[in-house]
């Protein structure tokens, strides 16, 4: 019996402890973006809604978009660019996105704004952005209530297949020079996968 109850007091202090430990690397996170989030600008695609024809046309949309942003953009040197391009060209990327809508048979409408979001933690190709609030370009389609999409605007980290994607040395220089040198490591360094804790007392107890 006191056994059983030294290892559920254990198993608690275990499990505060990891809480706290995340709590303390979850606000590390937050603050790292925002210190990174003043010269990033992330691209936000939301899905009319979550059936399986709704979220493959975001992909497609968000290809559309992402390919017509890119050849634009391709000398684009600030952030504030881009929001001025966005700014300037909102109605005919609402109309490019609308019209590849019409052409798969759907008439959905399609909205731009410029925003700010909470974006979860991200890795786009061998760099990774932690989890914070940061300025959007936020396309909505129809009713905008399906799972999202999203990507690095600015710099340009946005890759059509991001499965064998690398971030370009263009992009990597833009955000260098944007940022602290230590903040800028660690985005890459974060991409490193977290270390794997074995739960000790939980085998105990599965041998009680």
């Amino acid at each position: 019996m006191k056994r059983t109850v030294f290892l559920a007091l254990s198993l608690c202090c275990f499990l505060i402890s990891g809480l706290c430990l995340f709590s303390i690397k979850r606000a590390d996170d937050e603050a790292l973006a925002s210190r990174i989030a003043p010269e990033i600008l992330r691209l936000h695609v939301l899905a009319n809604s979550d059936n399986h024809a709704d979220q493959q046309l975001k992909i497609e949309v968000k290809s559309v978009l992402v390919d017509r942003i890119s050849r634009d953009m391709t000398s684009c040197s600030s952030k504030e660019e881009m929001c001025a391009y966005l700014t300037d060209n909102r109605d005919e990327l609402e109309s490019l996105a609308e019209s590849y809508i019409q052409t798969k048979g759907y008439s959905y409408p399609v909205s731009l704004k410029l925003t700010k979001d909470y974006f979860p933690a991200k890795t786009y190709g061998d760099m990774s952005f932690p989890c914070g609030t940061y300025d959007a370009a936020r396309f909505v389609i129809g009713k905008g209530k399906g799972h999202n999409w999203w990507c690095v605007l600015y710099p340009s980290l946005c890759f059509i297949d991001p499965t064998y994607a690398t971030v370009p040395d263009s992009s990597k220089e833009k955000l260098k020079s944007a940022v602290d040198d230590k903040d800028f490591h660690a985005l890459e360094s974060s991409k490193r996968p977290a270390p794997h804790i074995k739960f000790k007392i939980l085998e105990l107890f599965g041998r009680s």
